[in-house]
């Protein structure tokens, strides 16, 4: 395993890494089936590329710290991404919205540092229910026993941490 650092996002070096991975984390969300892998792979067109960059940019303006990056070699290799606190009200929590790891880098501990920077970031927000909350499809067993073994819960149709 190569030398990594787990740092905050910027947004102008960074984009097109963040990038590379937002399309691969998108692809393996299409994976499961061919349409579904088709209908993922349809949408990844420069239109939703620039949205998904503004949208981006938007969000680290308000919240210079919502991306945490994974870099090795110069490359980025992982992120997640907590929406900023003024959208917690989408689901009166922090909200987990991507977490994605290079398959070279899985199973290393990386998504324990990850989410270990997700949960500080949570932390540090405001909000109506001190819950960090994200959605997992129950298909996808590796990315739903990290959740678990990290300590996530099933709460309703979504797994959620305890913040306290």
């Amino acid at each position: 395993m190569t030398d990594t650092t787990v740092r905050s996002y910027d947004h102008e070096g960074d984009w097109p890494g963040l990038w590379d991975l937002k399309a691969a984390f998108e692809r393996e969300l299409g994976g499961a089936n061919e349409a579904k892998a088709e209908t993922y792979d349809a949408k990844l067109t420069e239109e939703y590329r620039a949205g998904y960059r503004g949208w981006v940019g938007d969000c680290v303006s308000r919240d210079p710290d919502c991306i945490t990056v994974v870099e090795a070699e110069g490359d980025l290799v992982g992120y997640v991404f907590v929406l900023p606190a003024d959208l917690a009200y989408i689901w009166d929590a922090a909200v987990l919205n991507e977490l994605f790891l290079a398959p070279d880098h899985r199973g290393s501990g990386l998504a324990t540092d990850l989410l270990d920077r997700a949960v500080a970031h949570a932390r540090s927000q405001r909000l109506p229910l001190d819950r960090l909350v994200l959605d997992v499809d129950p298909k996808n067993g590796r990315a739903a026993r990290v959740y678990e073994r990290y300590g996530f819960e099933p709460w309703g149709e979504m797994v959620a941490y305890d913040l306290d």
